[in-house]
């Protein structure tokens, strides 16, 4: 018992002095980037434990150096990610990270969203998901990060009330921009749209490729239909050995993306549809016609999928 209350004691959060982050971060001298909630600095503990320290916005109206005099600093501490966030190795220069890596990177970002999903005491929607707010460990380890607009909710309330439009265009879901109430399941959209990047190495939408491949979703989904898998890995340079998986890959995120939220796998079964445990049904087009004509990018048109996670597996 005592050993059980000592692991709980460690596990609730620290509470640190603005003096302590204040002599961690050096004098806040080192900013890693900044959001719409708040600044992030790079500082380190007597210790040797490297943080990323996150002062907050709307916290006050005074600078930093204000903020500290007055003891009124409001900041979280997290554990410094090394290699930062996902989008740089995708979107960057710096594309150094092979196929297994970005697998596995897909499977340890599916792990994440179905704890906060599945597995926390209540259930998380974190409502940005998108490669920017997935970090990298110094081992290329995923972790899902940018918690400013998530929302915890009972299981028993299915459906979420929302009070005005939340996450990023091009990885929302359609649901988020009407004015209904929405489910887990947005987060399920925007991971497969993160999916179809990590796939292709590249923006979704992007003008320097020919006009047929200029929304990436809609190509991997013309791909899927004249099983023509092997097109899509000579354009994004993957070897024959990897095909299989490839092709795992573009129908777990064309599942992902369905229109309906209740035809999208929950993310626990994503994990298993990446990893091989689950055969994956032939995803029916989760894209309308004048996409497939225009390679428009999608908004809150009516789309329908007739397919639904029915099977106990599925859910």
């Amino acid at each position: 018992m005592d050993k059980f209350l000592d692991d709980m004691e460690r596990e609730k959060p620290i509470r640190f002095t603005s003096q302590q982050l204040w002599i961690a971060t050096d004098n806040f001298a080192n900013l890693l980037g900044s959001g719409g909630f708040g600044a992030v600095y790079k500082g380190m503990f007597s210790n040797g434990t490297m943080v990323a320290v996150k002062v907050l916005y709307g916290s006050s109206d005074k600078r930093i150096e204000e903020q500290f005099m007055a003891e009124n600093l409001r900041a979280l501490v997290y554990e410094y990610m090394e290699n930062g966030s996902l989008d740089k190795f995708l979107f960057g220069e710096d594309k150094k990270l092979g196929f297994q890596q970005l697998r596995a990177i897909a499977v340890g970002t599916a792990k994440g969203i179905a704890y906060l999903h599945e597995e926390c005491q209540h259930r998380i929607i974190h409502y940005d998901i998108k490669p920017g707010n997935v970090l990298l460990d110094a081992k290329f380890l995923p972790k899902v990060a940018d918690f400013g607009l998530a929302k915890l909710c009972n299981r028993e309330n299915t459906h979420v009330k929302m009070t005005g439009g939340r996450g990023t265009p091009g990885y929302a879901a359609p649901e988020l921009w009407a004015p209904f109430a929405v489910t887990h399941k947005c987060d399920v959209y925007s991971f497969g749209m993160l999916l179809f990047e990590i796939i292709g190495k590249r923006r979704n939408l992007a003008r320097n490729v020919p006009e047929s491949q200029e929304w990436f979703p809609t190509w991997v989904w013309k791909m899927v239909e004249t099983s023509n898998s092997v097109e899509l890995m000579m354009v994004c340079g993957f070897e024959d050995k990897d095909q299989d998986t490839t092709e795992r890959m573009m129908k777990t995120a064309l599942w992902c993306v369905q229109h309906r939220p209740e035809s999208r796998p929950s993310m626990s079964i994503v994990v298993k549809m990446l990893e091989g445990a689950l055969e994956i049904p032939t995803p029916p087009n989760p894209f309308p016609a004048y996409l497939m004509e225009s390679n428009v990018v999608p908004n809150n048109n009516n789309i329908s999928s007739s397919t639904t996670w029915t099977n106990t597996s599925f859910l």
